[in-house]
């Protein structure tokens, strides 16, 4: 394919060392788990030499899409595909406004393809490509959640037996807006919103969760369990404090992004560990947390920070101020961005603890050598670049429709009927 100069804005000074060149850029937006996931292909003039990258915003995947498909092609039509850093910060400079998870998201699936591509030509695995392992595999957690303390520890239990050695718990609370395990119907029949959620009642009964599960589940478990940025600082400390006697492995995502400049207060004060960041949009952000000791562990969603390269920048920080990494990664990561992850664990003295998803097999459909988690440790591809692949036929079977986390979020509401963080 010959590209027009014209569609050729990013043209660097210098020369390529040869004729490899990219030739398209294009999203792919399927839902074979049920959840809108976002993949970026890049393909280039060598006949079947391509990348994907994962692009996935679960919550505005259009958005992506069109970003993508509309903004990004042409920037990078023509480019060598060996120059990532170039190419990436060349589009991230593009709009001008910058450092917002659509965009960010967009770059990412960018990113991730280019590094599939570089593994693919040096036939190694990305993982080898950044330094090679220091670890044989990456310890996962996985969420237990029920409606009662009883069933959500008999969840834990199975996951128990499965291997898992780190698990995340989470119980029903009265009302609608519960995050990770079911809600109720008119928990507070007197107040004006007889479905909301009472931070009151959470902060009183969490703790209750964590005594039963320590006396059933035993030490040899690691806890963990996740505020998902609902508290002010002072809230999140009096959890924190009220969980000491548990020993948690993490408490995550205690306050929303607009108290983020507290975290360090909290995490001074707090007795366990502290694990914020999967609602980091940019890198400069994650990198203010962690400088200005405000977590213990950081869990960006890593596409929505621009992808591997300054995931990768994140991750050496870390390791020089002694944070661990712990990326999030459930259901709305694609296997590409999963992978991604997993390239980072293996390859850095940084890595704390890896959240860990099981993909439904129509994900394995669409997703040819999707991880998988085995007696709660998960190993990287060997094969050439992320050592994954799309069937674009099988993902067509699984239509991307809107994610439903909408509808979800605007029924977050306190007995009062104000809303709160979702």
């Amino acid at each position: 394919m010959t590209v027009p100069e014209t569609l050729v804005p990013g043209v660097p000074p210098w020369p390529a060392r040869d004729g490899l060149r990219i030739t398209g850029v294009r999203s792919i937006t399927t839902a074979p788990g049920g959840i809108p996931l976002v993949v970026v292909r890049v393909d280039t003039n060598e006949p079947g030499l391509y990348g994907l990258g994962c692009a996935t915003f679960t919550q505005r995947h259009t958005a992506v899409a069109a970003y993508v498909d509309n903004h990004l092609e042409r920037l990078v039509l023509g480019r060598h595909p060996a120059d990532i850093e170039d190419i990436t910060r060349s589009a991230h400079y593009s709009s001008y406004w910058r450092h917002g998870p659509v965009g960010n998201n967009a770059l990412s699936g960018l990113d991730m393809a280019l590094w599939d591509i570089a593994g693919k030509r040096a036939g190694m695995p990305v993982y080898e490509l950044l330094g090679g392992k220091v670890r044989a595999a990456a310890a996962t957690y996985v969420h237990a959640a029920a409606a009662t303390i009883p069933e959500t520890l008999d969840v834990a239990r199975d996951f128990m037996e499965q291997g898992w050695t780190h698990v995340r718990l989470q119980v029903g609370q009265p009302g609608l807006g519960t995050y990770g395990a079911p809600g109720s119907l008119g928990g507070h029949p007197k107040a004006p919103n007889r479905d909301g959620w009472d931070v009151r009642h959470y902060l009183r009964t969490t703790p209750d969760l964590f005594a039963a599960a320590r006396a059933e589940l035993g030490d040899a478990v690691e806890l963990l369990h996740d505020v998902h940025s609902r508290l002010t600082p002072k809230e999140a400390v009096i959890l924190a404090r009220s969980l000491e006697p548990y020993r948690l492995f993490f408490l995550e995502d205690v306050l929303a992004p607009e108290y983020f400049d507290r975290l360090p207060e909290v995490r001074e004060a707090s007795p366990v560990p502290i694990a914020v960041g999967e609602l980091l949009t940019s890198l400069p952000e994650a990198v203010r947390v962690v400088r200005t000791g405000g977590v213990d562990l950081i869990r960006c969603h890593i596409s929505a920070i621009g992808g591997l390269t300054p995931a990768r920048k994140l991750t050496v920080l870390c390791e020089l101020l002694g944070v661990k990494t712990a990326w999030h990664s459930p259901a709305d990561v694609s296997p590409v961005g999963a992978a991604a992850n997993v390239a980072l664990d293996v390859t850095t003295p940084a890595f704390g603890i890896q959240e860990g998803h099981v993909y439904p097999e129509s994900v394995h459909e669409v997703f040819p050598g999707t991880l998988r988690i085995t007696d709660g440790w998960i190993r990287p591809n060997e094969a050439p670049g992320w050592g994954i692949e799309i069937d674009e036929k099988a993902a067509a079977k699984y239509p991307a429709g809107l994610a439903g986390h909408d509808e979800w979020a605007i029924t977050v509401r306190a007995p009062d009927g104000s809303i709160q963080a979702p």
